[in-house]
C-alpha cells in the first residue's frame, strides 16, 4: 500500500511507528492486522473516525484479534444497516431527477429531502 496511507493512518491516531536514528518510520507486525482491519472497514463504508473509536479499545500495545474483529463488525452492523437502508431510498428516488438535469426542482429528493429548503424560497439554494 501507499506510504502516504501509512503517513496518513499515522497522523490520524490509528497506527503508530517507531522511529530509527535517521527518523525512518518502522512499524512493529501488529501494525499489519490494524491496517487490515482498517482496510476492511473503509471498504464497509465507515469513517476513519468510527473505525479509530472501535481501535481504541483494541488498545496500541497488540493487533486485533477475531474477537476483536468480531465485536467491532456486531457493533457497525446496525450503522450499516442504516446506510444500506438510506441508499436504497436514494436509488428509488433518482429519477425524480432525471427530468431535471439541474437539481433545482422545487422538491428535490437528493439535495433538498422533505423539501426542506422550500422555505428558502424557488431555484437552487445548495449548489
Amino acid at each position: 500500500m501507499a506510504t502516504s496511507a501509512l503517513r496518513f493512518y499515522e497522523s490520524e491516531g490509528l497506527i503508530a511507528a517507531d522511529r530509527t536514528d535517521g527518523n525512518q518510520r518502522r512499524f512493529p507486525r501488529a501494525t499489519i492486522r490494524r491496517v487490515s482491519v482498517i482496510r476492511a472497514a473503509q471498504r464497509c463504508g465507515l469513517t476513519l473516525a468510527e473505525i479509530g473509536q472501535a481501535l481504541e479499545a483494541v488498545g496500541e500495545d497488540r493487533e486485533p484479534r477475531l474477537e476483536d474483529w468480531a465485536r467491532m463488525s456486531e457493533a457497525w452492523k446496525s450503522a450499516l444497516d442504516e446506510r444500506i437502508s438510506a441508499l436504497r431510498g436514494l436509488r428509488d428516488q433518482l429519477t425524480s431527477c432525471i427530468g431535471c438535469g439541474c437539481l433545482s426542482l422545487a422538491r428535490c429528493h437528493l439535495l433538498n429531502p422533505d423539501d426542506s429548503a422550500a422555505r428558502l424560497g424557488p431555484g437552487p439554494r445548495y449548489l
